[in-house]
């Protein structure tokens, strides 16, 4: 909430150059997104603000067991980092 417009803007812009890597690399049917902005808030930091973008495919189940270290996809996440880092 204490963003600037510009820095909104920026950040924005990074979650759909992510985005566009993940469709390119995974091409999933959509996408959660989510937004953690303070210390309660699950940033852990004040003053912080950080986006998930998670590919989502029909039937999958949620998004959670992916950040529990739980694999909902049958790939570890070196695995698809290296994907991911490829397409940079």
């Amino acid at each position: 909430e204490e963003l600037t417009d510009e820095e909104l803007g920026e950040h924005f812009q990074i979650v759909s150059r992510g985005i566009k890597l993940l469709r390119q690399v995974f091409n999933p049917g959509g996408f959660n997104i989510g937004i953690n902005m303070g210390k309660v808030a699950g940033a852990g930091i004040d003053e912080h603000v950080h986006t998930h973008i998670v590919p989502r495919w029909q039937g999958d189940t949620n998004f959670m067991p992916v950040i529990a270290d739980v694999r909902v996809v049958p790939e570890a996440l070196a695995e698809t980092y290296k994907k991911l880092k490829g397409k940079l």
